[in-house]
């Protein structure tokens, strides 16, 4: 429409400009005994501007259109480097969708990066304990092992077989998670009751590493959440904690109500972390502390990342190396709306 306006407008004055002129030199004489024969005059010199006028505006009009067909053909055979010029075109609607293509396309790249770097991560990740089984199972094979060789590859067998399926499971709630976009399957529930429930289930972990706990949770903290998907918080984080901290050390776990949210708060005494794995800890694969490499796989952060967004909550992290690390998590109690209180028949 914008097009056709200023096409319009600019033929109307330009045969208009013509007409004037052609007055001037007398070529066009409005008082001879035809004066129709003057506006026909008029109405063919605003058509032929209009055509000529029309025909250069199109043409540069469309060229970002062709531009965008070349970057569409270009994206489509997975070259996300392609972008489209914006240089002010006449159609100002062209400008707007020309950015928006160049948006699209540079969320495509990062999507792409993300996907290439996830498939060599995980690549790398199973690879690792399956050529280990692997390894130890041949050895076995053999023979002639004493009984005390036999024992310990039967445990490294075991272990490894552990972490692939402690591997398949992460991979499998992330990928759960990933692809939500509204928590559902909401419920009132007991926090406190959670996390201490989180704590005992873990209780082997930080026993076995002599860690002393401090606990400070309020008492029934209710809060309206997808009970499951807030569990796999406290366990990650817990988790996190324990195989970082020294042994011998002390965790401290506080939850108390804030207003209409709860704050959650887990203090360790490990080995804290350097600004480079304050930076990339939520990545995923990511592990920041390569002699506790084999007791992780560097999906819990990003899992509780996740977790936290989608139940529109906060997370804190506070970081010194060998002085320990603090996460700071802050969820809204949240309200049943009046469809979710609807009793199912």
């Amino acid at each position: 429409m914008a097009l056709v306006f200023v096409v319009m407008v600019l033929s109307i004055g330009s045969a208009g400009l013509l007409a004037f002129l052609l007055y001037q030199a007398g070529i066009l004489d409005m008082n001879q005994p035809e004066p129709l024969r003057g506006v026909y005059v008029l109405i063919y010199i605003s058509l032929f501007m209009g055509v000529v006028i029309a025909a250069l505006l199109s043409r540069r009009s469309v060229r970002p259109i062709r531009d965008m067909m070349e970057a569409t053909s270009k994206v489509s055979k997975g070259d996300f480097s392609a972008e489209v010029s914006v240089k002010g075109s006449i159609v100002f609607e062209l400008d707007a969708l020309a950015g928006s293509f160049n948006t699209m396309v540079r969320e495509l790249k990062g999507i792409e990066t993300l996907r290439s770097d996830f498939v060599r991560n995980f690549s790398h990740e199973f690879k690792t304990p399956i050529a280990s089984i692997s390894g130890f199972a041949k050895l076995l094979k053999k023979g002639n092992l004493s009984e005390v060789e036999k024992q310990e590859y039967l445990d490294s067998i075991i272990q490894e077989s552990e972490r692939l399926v402690g591997l398949s499971t992460s991979i499998l709630n992330l990928s759960k998670v990933e692809t939500i976009e509204i928590v559902s399957e909401k419920s009132f529930y007991r926090l406190d009751e959670q996390v201490r429930l989180a704590i005992l289930m873990l209780e082997p972990q930080w026993s076995a590493r002599s860690l002393q706990l401090e606990l400070a949770l309020e008492e029934e903290i209710e809060i309206w959440s997808n009970q499951h998907l807030i569990q796999q918080v406290w366990i990650n984080l817990l988790e996190n904690a324990i195989k970082h901290s020294n042994s011998g050390g002390t965790l401290k776990v506080g939850l108390w109500q804030r207003g209409e949210e709860v704050v959650f708060r887990l203090e360790d005494q490990g080995c804290g972390m350097s600004n480079e794995t304050m930076r990339r800890m939520f990545d995923k694969f990511y592990q920041g502390d390569a002699s506790r490499a084999a007791a992780g796989n560097g999906l819990g952060l990003t899992l509780v990342k996740r977790i936290v967004a989608l139940c529109e909550g906060a997370i804190e992290v506070e970081s010194e190396l060998n002085r320990g690390t603090v996460f700071t998590i802050r969820l809204p109690l949240g309200q049943p709306d009046s469809q979710s209180l609807q009793p199912t028949s």
